[in-house]
């Protein structure tokens, strides 16, 4: 809604006889207006002297109602550029599922729709998951998808069914070969448009619906939202220090899928030991199943080499291994990978071109170039060093801010800490009163799928700048403190 709409909405319904003062009519119009999503997130509010000229109403009485917006979180403002819509309340404030109503919606949908709700706050502290893309080397790679799409063959642009360009694929291959132990050739490689689609895919090609599929415990909820959408019957499995147990798995579960982060698990950050992947390869070959292994963020480790896959382990013959670029260079790319064993690669590769069509190859052949001229392994580089910086910024200002009142994961790998809450405190609540002074914590417990559940903060740090960090921590400790 643009300034001069939302003047002629209040001009509209404000009422000079009303019951109500007309600073309370104010506030209430835009609250309800925010709650009903016809003022959306970061809308940027009139300045409260033009607003007060264009209702012929005081400055003070437009100042009130601002400032008790503010105060409840419903606005934020920015010094010099004025007030905004809150997100935070711009989501919270959606109608629930089942206000909206289920109306043509399978119970799969319904279930869908009701648990897995988009998070707020995807940009600033700490939302998990961003990369910093300010120091992404952008002229580099506008100049090589120009140069792609300039010279791009006509037959580029027509359906394709290779599993990717096949210079992109060989480029994946060797990198997987050198860095991840993965064993592989290119024609196992099939190129994806990002993380998610390679796990629904893989889903849908290997299991039927209500077959049992293990899942971290706590977990990411885009892989459980994904065996969910496929009619699965989830199983959580705890994770421990050594990572996913399958010891503590119920005696009588045969999985036909086991989803795992075993390189850096996420949310808890640890390492999955070399004797829990080998009882877990033994065990998918005891019982059929297949291993889907999610290698999201591997390339970040800070105190050693980044761990071998477990692929490598398996000779490639039960897992599928999934990575991405999202995490590496930018989420926009919308460009995965998965290596599938030789004798699926057909089933996958046609069925992908089917169900979904593959992407653009001028830009896959521009990222071919981007890794097979260097530019991939320095941007790595770069952002490791940097990552590390980062992370231990927001460690030791949290370390002196509250002590050890608020234990932080161990930090290996990865672009994001847990911080351990004790139980008196809800992290939820927590997450939503942090909402509404533009600090987004994502609540640990929100990753659990069983009824052993811990409450903490899922905090990313890669694309926060460190000024950023030292303050948001900062205000961070400062919300937390009164609960401990």
């Amino acid at each position: 809604m643009h300034a001069d709409w939302i003047i002629d909405y209040l001009q509209g319904q404000l009422q000079r006889q009303g019951q109500s003062t007309l600073s309370q009519q104010v506030y209430k119009l835009l609250r309800e207006a925010i709650a009903r999503q016809q003022l959306v997130a970061d809308t940027a509010l009139p300045a409260s002297r033009m607003l007060a000229q264009a209702l012929q109403i005081g400055r003070n009485t437009v100042l009130a109602a601002y400032d008790q917006l503010l105060a409840e979180g419903y606005l934020y403002s920015r010094p010099g550029a004025g007030t905004f819509v809150s997100p935070a309340f711009s989501s919270l404030g959606q109608p629930t599922a089942t206000a909206r109503g289920h109306a043509g919606l399978s119970q799969r949908g319904q279930a869908l729709s009701e648990q897995y709700r988009l998070p707020t706050g995807l940009t600033g502290a700490f939302a998990p998951g961003l990369p910093e893309l300010r120091q992404f080397p952008h002229a580099v790679w506008q100049r090589l998808q120009h140069q792609h799409n300039r010279q791009a063959p006509s037959h580029w642009w027509h359906y394709q069914q290779e599993g990717g360009l096949p210079a992109l694929r060989q480029a994946i291959c060797t990198y997987l070969q050198l860095s991840r132990s993965v064993h592989c050739q290119p024609e196992q490689i099939l190129v994806v448009q990002g993380a998610q689609q390679a796990l629904e895919l893989t889903a849908r090609l290997l299991a039927d619906p209500a077959d049992q599929a293990w899942m971290e415990d706590p977990g990411y909820a885009g892989a459980q939202a994904a065996m969910q959408a496929a009619g699965l019957h989830i199983i959580p499995v705890p994770v421990d220090s050594e990572g996913l147990n399958p010891a503590a798995a119920p005696p009588d579960s045969r999985p036909r899928l086991v989803y795992i982060t075993p390189s850096h698990q996420y949310p808890s950050g640890v390492v999955m030991s070399l004797a829990r992947r080998l009882e877990l390869l033994q065990r998918a070959e005891a019982d059929n199943s297949w291993i889907i292994e999610d290698d999201y963020d591997s390339e970040f480790r800070y105190d050693a080499q980044p761990i071998a896959s477990l692929q490598g382990l398996a000779d490639s013959a039960r897992v599928i291994y999934i990575g991405t670029f999202s995490k590496v260079m930018f989420p926009a790319m919308r460009l995965a990978y998965l290596v599938i064993p030789p004798a699926l690669v057909d089933a996958f590769r046609s069925a992908y071109a089917r169900l979904y069509r593959e992407g653009c190859y001028a830009q896959q052949a521009a990222l071919a170039d981007f890794i097979e001229q260097g530019h991939f392994a320095r941007h790595i580089r770069r952002m490791r060093d940097l990552y590390r910086i980062r992370q231990q910024l927001l460690r030791s200002t949290l370390q002196q801010a509250v002590g050890d009142a608020v234990p932080l994961s161990s930090g290996q790998a990865g672009m994001h800490l847990v911080a351990s809450l004790p139980p008196t405190i809800n992290d939820q609540q927590l997450s939503q009163q942090a909402a509404r002074e533009q600090l987004w914590l994502r609540p640990l417990s929100r990753h659990f799928l069983g009824a052993q559940q811990r409450n903490g903060l899922v905090l990313g740090y890669a694309g926060v700048e460190e000024n950023d960090i030292r303050r948001s921590a900062l205000r961070l400790a400062q919300l937390v403190e009164p609960l401990l």
